[in-house]
């Protein structure tokens, strides 16, 4: 069939619009993005749901509250972001796949294991590396800054783990400026971090009951191999994959390939 985007809003539980990318039909998977990217400058995510799109599947693509389209005012918390999550997942058919991305991975097993009625996740190089204290700490600092409306310097303290010569260029392009401006929208990836390492996984994710798939990206950070190793030993629910990617970023259609065969062989046979 051929790829047709429609651009449109749910309305959240609490009041906000989510305006989001619909395109296919099927069943649905819903990408959630980690800190900092919007449909404007993610092309490769757009990329992944046009190609599923095109497989037979439904892919909603979203901007996070407090970003792109969806710019909102206040605080955004992650029971605020989990609210805009629960609209999108609730205006499609299930089955219903979460992709999380990053940060992302932390949010979509927040709305898995709080009940947000989804079959299954695909979560791409989970950053859960940390212990309780420390990922506690930081995510405190990130909260404290947004409170004190330094918008850089949380940015900058979110950032901080980043390769030094990463974050550089990454300060020298003006994407940089556009997700300082947007830096509220970290608030919910910071809470979900803490959360996630809030005690071994094995506790924190006990209530999991449907596929998890935890996937790499062929060149990457020590931190991501290792926080799929101990998802998968740790949770039963949980396989582990390499895809093709670098520098925490798929290829889109080695991407898509994943999530759809998830898709039809873990989650469809179940659903």
């Amino acid at each position: 069939m051929t790829d047709t985007t429609i651009a449109t809003t749910v309305v959240s539980a609490l009041g906000d619009p989510v305006r989001h990318d619909r395109r296919g039909r099927g069943p649905a998977v819903v990408f959630v993005a980690g800190a900092g990217p919007y449909r404007e400058i993610d092309p490769t995510t757009t990329a992944t749901a046009e190609l599923l799109a095109a497989h037979g599947f439904t892919t909603l693509v979203p901007d996070r509250l407090g970003r792109g389209e969806n710019r909102v005012p206040g605080r955004i918390s992650l029971d605020r972001e989990l609210a805009a999550l629960a609209a999108l997942v609730g205006s499609v058919e299930r089955p219903v796949v979460l992709v999380g991305h990053s940060s992302g991975c932390a949010i979509a097993l927040a709305a898995a294991v709080r009940g947000i009625p989804v079959d299954g996740l695909v979560l791409w190089e989970a950053p859960f590396g940390g212990t309780t204290g420390e990922v506690r700490a930081w995510a405190d600092e990130v909260e404290g800054l947004l409170d004190a409306g330094d918008r850089r310097g949380a940015l900058e303290h979110y950032l901080k783990d980043i390769p030094a010569e990463l974050l550089e260029g990454w300060r020298q392009s003006p994407v940089f400026a556009v997700m300082a401006d947007q830096a509220e929208s970290m608030r919910p990836d910071a809470q979900a971090l803490a959360w996630v390492t809030s005690a071994p996984f094995a506790d924190v994710l006990a209530g999991l009951r449907i596929p998890v798939r935890v996937v790499v990206g062929t060149s990457t950070l020590a931190e991501m191999t290792e926080t799929a190793a101990a998802l998968d030993a740790a949770v039963g629910v949980v396989t582990t994959g390499v895809v093709d990617g670098a520098d925490h970023d798929w290829q889109p259609a080695a991407m898509a390939r994943e999530i759809e065969r998830v898709v039809r062989d873990e989650v469809v046979t179940t659903s």
